[in-house]
């Protein structure tokens, strides 16, 4: 191996365990954020009482609870949906070849938040309910901008981009006409409250569910890297290199469309993440995306676990995260992109 190889690979490494580390280290005090208080003296005497076999006392049995069934899943909630909108708005800026492309381009948060106030306002109201129609919709909303592209035909990322801003603003309508007509007083603020983004809902059985399919989403973008790389130079080039610039950007789009849908359908919308993190994780670690894509879902997983912690511990009452992403993703974005302004991608 040339020493320069061996340099990269290095470096790489050592990037992803320092960002692995603070992200572990991170996630330990994170449990301890919040209104309940929890110290470390009570997790030490929780863990020699499981081995001891001792009974807890009442008030470490409560903590006990907070731990395991409130702040445990919301934790790991948070690094999953940091991981996957992160990761999902990187492929997106590849395949499109655009550093200011998001992961709802194509409709699928639009769908997912008309879907989840649909629910809302159906009677029979039941939060099951609320995240099979956010998902469908969502899922649905891509199927149509996809459909529209294909039957267009012509120059398909342009007008896949276009089609998937007619299929947002067709949503977004459809929603401000629903909570036109929604209760004031009942209604509407949940749907309000739900286009914020909130991991306050986040239990087990969530975490069951979003975890497979980010998981196995970022496997496959990993194990499809560098089909990545090469559809980010075009399609000329890609079927040059004997590729189907088609059928794979079809597999990055319905996968990351996959996770974002499920992203929505459980937390509603967080946004930012997946436009900012990518052109940070692009700054630390550069273009290549078998360096790239790990350093993004570690940076994603930072970010959104800090901002819940922020959005728990800030004030009395409980500030929704999207609100945290939003006030620090914007001044954050105007920096990378003056940072950046000399770069191929500004």
């Amino acid at each position: 191996m040339t020493p320069g190889v061996e340099s990269y690979g290095t470096t790489r490494r050592r990037l992803i365990l320092f960002l692995g580390t603070v992200l572990l280290l991170l996630f330990l005090a994170s449990l301890f954020v919040g209104r309940f208080e929890v110290f470390p003296s009570d997790i030490r005497e929780m863990i020699a009482a499981f081995f001891s076999g001792a009974s807890l006392s009442p008030d470490l049995v409560s903590k006990q609870l907070v731990i395991l069934w409130i702040r445990l899943p919301r934790c790991l909630m948070a690094v999953l949906v940091g991981m996957g909108l992160s990761v999902s708005g990187a492929v997106y800026q590849a395949l499109f070849r655009n550093p200011l492309v998001s992961p709802d381009i194509l409709g699928v948060a639009a769908g997912c938040t008309f879907g989840a106030a649909l629910g809302l306002v159906l009677p029979g109201y039941h939060f099951s309910l609320v995240h099979l129609l956010s998902f469908g919709f969502g899922l649905g909303a891509v199927g149509l901008a996809i459909a529209i592209a294909r039957l267009i035909s012509v120059k398909p990322i342009i007008v896949l981009v276009l089609s998937g801003m007619v299929v947002m603003s067709f949503f977004n309508a459809l929603l401000m006409v629903l909570k036109y007509f929604s209760d004031p007083f009942d209604e509407l603020p949940s749907i309000v409250f739900w286009i914020m983004g909130s991991l306050t809902r986040v239990a087990w059985n969530d975490i069951f569910i979003i975890a497979p399919v980010t998981v196995l989403g970022l496997l496959f973008f990993m194990l499809l890297r560098f089909r990545l790389n090469v559809l980010s130079l075009g399609d000329v080039q890609s079927k040059s290199l004997g590729m189907n610039p088609g059928l794979f950007r079809f597999l990055f789009i319905v996968t990351s469309s996959f996770i974002v849908a499920m992203t929505v359908a459980t937390c509603g919308q967080i946004s930012w993440i997946g436009l900012i993190i990518p052109h940070m994780a692009r700054t630390i670690a550069g273009p290549e995306h078998e360096r790239m894509l790990p350093v993004t879902a570690l940076l994603g997983a930072l970010f959104l676990l800090a901002a819940d912690d922020v959005a728990r511990s800030v004030s009395a009452a409980e500030i929704p995260v999207g609100i945290i992403t939003a006030l620090t993703g914007a001044p954050v974005f105007g920096f990378l992109l003056y940072k950046n302004r000399g770069s191929g991608w500004i």
